[in-house]
């Protein structure tokens, strides 16, 4: 039994922290054929012409977000026609549409920058007529392309770019909850999870990261570059008319995860392990880590941080995708808040930073527009998983793609 319990400890971290868009798509979906695939530096494209078209007419460029590996663009393509159909729409209204994949999708964004930059410039080469293109990204995504079409103007390329669009990409930072970061790192043995929680995209998007070597959470010096980097090429492109999209509220409104309560916990497979919600205060304990092979024991405590796990934002199912991985390695578990907040709203639309509750929870239909660093923006009426391409949104930035 005890050889069992450790090969189930050991195995548990074998999985990733996933959104709608990188899942596998619904039974009996097949995404289409594209008409033509682009090798690129880092990355390669698929192109899909526009309906009645015969080439690149009008382009829009879509960049794929963040995970572990290599893109997979039929996934991708699937995952934006689930709910809501936008690619076919965008096609049937005679928009071409390119996708952008990374040979590592982890990769550090400032690396995956240049994918996208070959992949616009490919696309004003071979478009056919002189229409403005389009270019922007799911997640991750939109912060490439954003630093990509900023490094262009920079650096006096022709972009031709016309609108860029975000769509719920952590601008002032994404969140992860450092007990869960921790815990990949608790894990005896190298593995998915804390390769992913440690690597340059995720230590560049992080709000906070979890240092497993000093056992400390703080911004990482990775994303202090990436931040500094972004700057020195002025902050955003200036061209292109900006958009921004989000799957949380903007009512104020987060997710019912009171702070303080317990989220997660587990028995037979790392017993005792227990989960809470992040909470104010100085020295607040996030997660209680236990193991038998080899036994350890570990405290997770943070300092001067706002509630984040039931901020208003785009979901993850951050503590649910843990609990499906105990199960599976035949753990107990106590799974009492499956979502948690992953894309704050105000990240989303470039509003407001995450470091204050009020500013985090604010009512945003209160604040002057021009607060934000984008010209227009929506938040969802309803809280929606980070990256869904729920009706509301798709039909919003399908609208102001209509020119």
């Amino acid at each position: 039994m005890s050889e069992q319990i450790e090969q189930a400890e050991r195995g548990v971290g074998e999985f990733t922290l996933t959104g709608p868009l990188t899942t596998a798509p619904p039974a009996g979906y097949t995404a289409p054929e594209p008409d033509e695939k682009w090798p690129l530096r880092g990355g390669f494209a698929h192109v899909y012409y526009g309906d009645r078209n015969q080439g690149l007419v009008r382009p829009v460029i879509m960049a794929d977000g963040f995970n572990l590996g290599k893109s997979d663009l039929a996934w991708l393509y699937a995952g934006l026609d689930r709910d809501y159909p936008f690619p076919t729409e965008l096609r049937r209204r005679g928009r071409d549409i390119i996708l952008v994949g990374f040979d590592e999708r982890s990769a550090s964004i400032l690396d995956n920058a240049r994918t996208v930059t070959d992949a616009v410039l490919r696309t004003g080469a071979e478009q056919l007529g002189d229409a403005r293109l389009t270019a922007g990204g799911f997640s991750m995504g939109g912060l490439v392309t954003r630093y990509a079409l900023a490094k262009m103007e920079h650096e006096r390329m022709d972009h031709r770019v016309g609108v860029y669009f975000s769509y719920d990409t952590p601008h002032r930072g994404a969140y992860i909850p450092i007990g869960l970061q921790a815990f990949a790192h608790f894990i005896p043995v190298p593995n998915n999870f804390a390769r992913q929680m440690n690597s340059p995209a995720a230590r560049q998007m992080l709000w906070r990261h979890y240092d497993a070597m000093t056992g400390q959470n703080g911004i990482a010096p990775e994303r202090r570059e990436f931040l500094r980097r972004l700057t020195e090429v002025g902050e955003w492109p200036r061209i292109p008319r900006l958009l921004a999209l989000a799957n949380g509220r903007g009512d104020g409104t987060g997710i019912a995860v009171p702070p303080g309560e317990t989220v997660l916990k587990s028995e037979r497979v790392y017993p005792g392990t227990t989960f809470y919600a992040q909470a104010q205060g100085r020295e607040v304990t996030v997660a209680e880590l236990k193991r038998r092979f080899p036994a350890a024991e570990k405290t997770i405590t943070t300092g001067d941080l706002p509630e984040m796990d039931g901020a208003p934002g785009g979901t993850l199912r951050s503590y649910g995708i843990l609990a499906d991985a105990l199960k599976k390695a035949g753990a107990q578990v106590d799974l009492r808040h499956e979502e948690i907040c992953f894309v704050p709203t105000v990240s989303a639309v470039a509003l407001r930073d995450l470091d204050q509750q009020k500013d985090l929870y604010a009512n945003l239909a209160d604040l002057a527009p021009d607060e934000s660093e984008v010209d227009d923006f929506i938040w969802s009426s309803t809280t929606t998983p980070h990256t869904a391409v729920t009706e509301e949104l798709g039909a919003w930035l399908l609208d102001r793609l209509a020119g």
